[in-house]
């Protein structure tokens, strides 16, 4: 894996294997930083619970045993998927800084087309509106830039909505999945 994570986010357990049949306890994630769907094998006697933080990075893992594998979202469980939003929405909040920074950072990314029009609901004249607040001054939180540009549609569902695309493999270019 070229961009590894350090800590995965629960999104289901299943007790008694997962997609291989094995009978082994194993849990789907999302990688805190790069967002890698992965399955674990978990320790004995450890049952994590959704959004839960796992250790999964080098040297020692206290509850995974090992990583099994990458895994496409089409591999993932039905209460994976389910969990999935909730996951996202946790680390938006505990991340939002990364988050405000793509706000005050983005830039076009052909020559007709802008990071901000990558976004679900976010067309060429939200996209102004978004460019002439952020030249004013920067956005200090997500709900800043709710509050100052209120046609916009809300900043946290539109970067869930996202990444859930970039991790079902319907875009052509990522802002957020690195893996």
């Amino acid at each position: 894996m070229a961009d590894k994570d350090e800590y995965l986010l629960v999104l289901d357990f299943r007790e008694h294997g997962g997609r291989s049949g094995k009978d082994e306890p194993v849990a789907q994630g999302i990688g805190k930083d790069n967002y890698n769907l992965l399955e674990v094998v978990m320790r004995e006697d450890e049952r994590p619970k959704g959004g839960e933080e796992l250790y999964i990075g080098d040297g020692e893992r206290d509850r995974v045993k090992y990583i099994k594998s990458k895994i496409d979202y089409s591999d993932l469980t039905g209460n994976s998927k389910s969990e999935l939003k909730y996951v996202l929405q946790a680390m938006i909040n505990d991340k939002e800084e990364e988050f405000v920074e793509f706000f005050n950072e983005a830039t076009p990314v052909t020559p007709r087309r802008h990071a901000f029009e990558l976004l679900p609901g976010i067309g060429s004249k939200h996209m102004q509106k978004l460019l002439d607040e952020r030249e004013d001054d920067e956005f200090e939180s997500l709900d800043d830039v709710k509050e100052r540009v209120p046609s916009v549609p809300d900043p946290r569902e539109a970067v869930i909505e996202r990444i859930t695309s970039e991790l079902k493999g319907e875009t052509k270019r990522n802002l957020f999945v690195k893996g």
